[in-house]
């Protein structure tokens, strides 16, 4: 660990298995969602970026700053490979925005595979433009502050969801999680199931023999 000025900054974690990542990004969040309990991933995050099909994937960068003040994700950039995903914990504030159209441009221009930050952005049209992940909480006009404090590479909460350095990070349209490494490689075979399961009734359902009765079990058992 290190002091530079207002900054803590601590090193990054070393980057996730390509081949995990590259998984996870052929994977809708829903369905990796099912199988982590349907009580993970944030709220109140949402991705401003263009839609695509892909999954955004990579190994979290983590950050914590004070809200709208970007002077930590400048330097957090520093500490981001291609692939990694920086994760911003700027306190939800939404009265200056950390980061804009330039900012998000050079991420994509290094490598990231996506920003995420609990706070506010700006320039949304031109974001919105771009295929480039960006999720946070609000919009605002009003451009950030340069002063700190902030710490790099520590435990965070984004939308109340825990991310640690190191951790993957994924997100779609639907939404962001955050997962250890290690439960990946499970994870990732359960996600496939519950697809396979899916693609399943969706036939079943288009051939009119779509199994009803189980609304009735479900039915039975509440007591309200």
């Amino acid at each position: 660990m290190s002091t530079y000025k207002a900054l803590r900054k601590n090193p990054s974690a070393p980057q996730v298995d390509e081949t995990v990542i590259a998984a996870l990004r052929e994977l809708p969040l829903a369905a990796l969602s099912d199988n982590m309990h349907r009580n993970i991933g944030t709220v109140g995050l949402q991705p401003w970026q263009r839609p695509g099909e892909k999954t955004m994937s990579g190994t979290a960068v983590t950050a914590r700053s004070r809200g709208g003040d970007n002077l930590t994700y400048l330097r957090a950039l520093e500490f981001c490979r291609p692939g990694d995903v920086l994760v911003i914990d700027a306190g939800g504030d939404l009265a200056n925005a950390v980061v804009g159209g330039i900012l998000t441009f050079y991420a994509d221009r290094i490598g990231l595979a996506g920003v995420v930050i609990d706070g506010a952005i700006r320039d949304v049209a031109e974001i919105r433009s771009r295929d480039f992940p960006v999720y946070a909480r609000g919009v605002t006009h009003r451009g950030p502050y340069k002063d700190g404090p902030g710490e790099i590479n520590v435990p965070i909460s984004v939308g109340g969801m825990v991310v640690n350095p190191g951790d993957i990070v994924v997100g779609d349209q639907d939404g962001l999680l955050a997962i250890a490494p290690q439960d990946a490689p499970e994870l990732i075979v359960k996600a496939r199931g519950v697809l396979e399961a899916e693609a399943k009734t969706m036939q079943a359902m288009r051939e009119g023999r779509w199994d009803r009765s189980f609304i009735d079990a479900l039915e039975a058992r509440c007591n309200n």
